[in-house]
């Protein structure tokens, strides 16, 4: 049966993936309350948790779907109008003296990407939950303890901000007497909406033996912006509409193990981001003379989209990130925890699936919950399901956005890969009868499980390497056949050119199995 009161329900983290839980669990009639670390995140002095703007996000099919299945219908068309469509790549290089451009469409039958930035897409969420009666949003408070057993967390108000290190960490400060005092809060469900160095995760360690992986991989990622087109600004072939070069692109510079990469924005600028190994930046550092030649060198043309002047200023004044990858398992406690979005997932943003995959997490999450009864051992059973399909998943786009890299920075010039892309594009348009479709297709215009695009790719692969090899082998198979009947006349002859057939005959069979 039922509980005869509604569900209290607390959110840490007030950031898309928290607004849009909290948006979910009050259009289930749950008392929700959100809290959040940092000051109103509507608010443009509030500092975000890596003292930098938020690399522009990349809104896709899951994300998108996700905020459909909100309840609100007026969220979507407001967040979409916010965005830039983004139809391709465009492949930045120099050829002899010229710059060049070069355009890679994202899918075969026109879909598209959407730029966003993470501010406007936060305030639209929260500015639709904040007019629900039935949620409440507690800003600058701290998550200091939590019990999942008891069902009780702990929070501290937070008079002014405590310094952070570079990854969002706190550093250590002395306490005083005029510290806050705790509050204790009971609820019933507790969602950690909190980021990858999540409070709740680490709380909820204490009663569920999590496995956990935490990995930084060896790039530092620094943030870059090209401002509207002036008067006096560099411009690219492409550029049109105040925009310093195509805006309905992701513009990638890439090199063998670095890329600089730019995202629109609705104000006409681009946000940048350089991703180089750590030696590169200490070198930057450390020989400020060489830092104009490496731009010059690896990325032609950003210096002078930038502005020189405004490139070697933002390297000084822009931290230096590292990118962190985190898988775990569960992601959930009994019935009164579940963590979604960086806390369960944190990736590279080589995909740009971060946020989507946490958006998706809330839809996957409240379809198990509506599937279940709403009581305590109903929401047991939906929680336990929701870690049974989202782990498989997180770990698999976790390991997809790692690998994208290549793709991004030496696949989008690789003859191979290109080739690929072409075949499984022209099958995908000219026979559908046979259900191939690139990865980057599926993982980004469909909401097809991660863990099953993984295997569906794989299977399609197999395929066209069989296929591939069939070309080889099968004139192979037609000499042979020819060199049997040409000696014939012997039996000597015979008996080797019919072993040699059998044999060829018995080893494409074998490869036929293999491959498909």
């Amino acid at each position: 049966m039922a509980n005869s009161r509604p569900t209290r329900c607390l959110v840490i983290g007030a950031g898309p993936v928290g607004a849009l839980a909290a948006l979910f669990a009050a259009r289930r009639g749950w008392d929700v309350e959100v809290y959040e670390l940092r000051g109103d995140l509507r608010d443009e002095s509030t500092t975000p948790l890596n003292f930098t703007k938020s690399i522009n996000l990349a809104l896709s099919e899951r994300g998108i779907n996700a905020m459909r299945q909100s309840g609100s219908n007026a969220l979507l068309e407001t967040v979409l109008s916010e965005t830039v469509p983004m139809y391709g790549r465009m492949i930045h290089g120099k050829a002899s003296s010229r710059l060049t451009e070069e355009s890679q469409q994202y899918d075969v039958h026109g879909r598209f990407l959407r730029a966003v930035d993470r501010a406007i897409l936060n305030k639209v969420l929260l500015n639709e939950i904040e007019a629900l009666p039935n949620v409440k949003l507690h800003f600058n408070q701290k998550l200091t303890g939590a019990d999942v057993r008891k069902w009780k967390a702990w929070f501290e108000l937070q008079a002014s901000r405590k310094p952070q290190t570079a990854d969002g960490a706190q550093t250590h400060q002395a306490q005083d007497d005029s510290r806050s005092k705790e509050i204790e809060v009971d609820f019933d469900v507790i969602l950690g909406c909190d980021g990858a160095h999540s409070s709740v995760r680490y709380h909820m360690m204490k009663s569920v033996r999590m496995n956990f992986e935490q990995n930084y991989i060896d790039t530092l990622w620094c943030e870059f912006t090209i401002p509207p087109v002036t008067s006096t600004s560099h411009t690219t072939p492409s550029a049109r509409d105040g925009f310093a070069t195509s805006p309905n692109h992701l513009h990638i510079w890439p090199q063998s193990d670095k890329m600089f990469i730019a995202i629109p924005s609705t104000d006409k600028s681009f946000t940048c981001t350089f991703f180089a190994p750590a030696a590169d930046f200490t070198s930057l550092e450390k020989y400020p003379d060489g830092f104009l030649p490496f731009f010059q060198a690896n990325f032609p043309g950003v210096a002078d989209l930038v502005g020189q002047a405004e490139l070697r200023k933002q390297f000084h004044d822009n931290p230096h990130l590292p990118l962190i990858s985190i898988k775990c398992s569960p992601h959930h406690y009994g019935s009164a925890g579940v963590i979604l979005g960086d806390a369960a997932h944190a990736m590279v943003p080589f995909y740009g699936q971060g946020m989507n995959a946490g958006l998706e997490d809330v839809r996957v999450l409240f379809e198990h919950l509506d599937a279940h009864p709403s009581n305590t051992q109903g929401r047991a059973k939906a929680l336990e399901a929701y870690t049974a399909e989202r782990v498989p998943d997180a770990h698999t786009i976790n390991d997809l956005a790692l690998s994208n890299y290549w793709e991004m920075h030496a696949g989008v010039t690789s003859p191979l890969y290109l080739f690929r892309k072409k075949v499984e594009e022209f099958l995908s348009d000219k026979l559908p009868v046979t259900g191939f479709a690139t990865q980057y297709s599926r993982v980004s215009f469909s909401n097809q499980r991660y863990s099953e695009v993984a295997e569906t790719v794989a299977r399609q692969g197999r395929i066209l390497l069989g296929g591939m090899l069939g070309t080889v082998l099968l004139p192979a198979v037609g000499w042979a056949a020819w060199w049997a009947l040409r000696y014939r006349q012997t039996s000597r002859s015979t008996m080797h050119a019919s072993k040699g057939f059998a044999n060829l005959t018995l080893l494409w069979e074998r490869l036929g199995r293999m491959f498909t």
